[in-house]
């Protein structure tokens, strides 16, 4: 068979590959806890309130940050605190799946496991860093966002146009 009687070689086939989507960078590091000494040292004495006051946010609102604050403590102590950087890692989780945040240094479950602290440090400061004023909740940044007080990230700005609202 000469190279003129040769079938035409086959089309490569094309695998259907969605794209990973569009991921940015957290506003601030891992290890970046001297922006906001205060949340760290409250973090590192009683990491359930930060906890409490991400979750909170991440949950939009479905759980009060007194009752995540508990849960976390419960959590703890029923697996003598095992357990508790595998549950906080699934909000860690969800936060950068609302934000589109880059799954950075490390896997979600290594940071929770061997960075606790610096991780809900992190989560604070990032929803912190887009608008929230972490101490008064979800409801009330809500609220505040509704009146035109605040720039709550979730949430598009009104438009105006021609006297129109939307």
């Amino acid at each position: 068979m000469d190279a003129a009687e040769l079938p035409p070689p086959a089309a490569p086939m094309r695998a259907l590959v969605h794209a990973p989507p569009p991921t940015t960078p957290w506003t601030t590091g891992l290890y970046d806890c001297t922006e906001d000494r205060g949340n760290c040292w409250l973090t590192c004495l009683c990491p359930c309130i930060t906890f409490g006051l991400v979750a909170e946010i991440v949950d939009r609102g479905a759980m009060a940050s007194g009752a995540s604050t508990a849960l976390y403590m419960l959590v703890g102590l029923a697996s003598a605190w095992w357990f508790t950087p595998i549950y906080t890692c699934f909000y860690r989780t969800k936060m950068r799946a609302q934000y589109g945040l880059q799954e950075d240094p490390y896997p979600d479950v290594c940071v929770h496991t061997f960075c606790e602290w610096c991780a809900l440090c992190q989560e604070y400061r990032e929803l912190h860093n887009r608008g929230f004023i972490m101490d008064i909740g979800w409801h009330a940044n809500m609220e505040m966002q509704q009146r035109g007080g605040g720039g709550v990230a979730t949430v598009p700005p009104a438009m105006h146009v021609d006297g129109m609202t939307r």
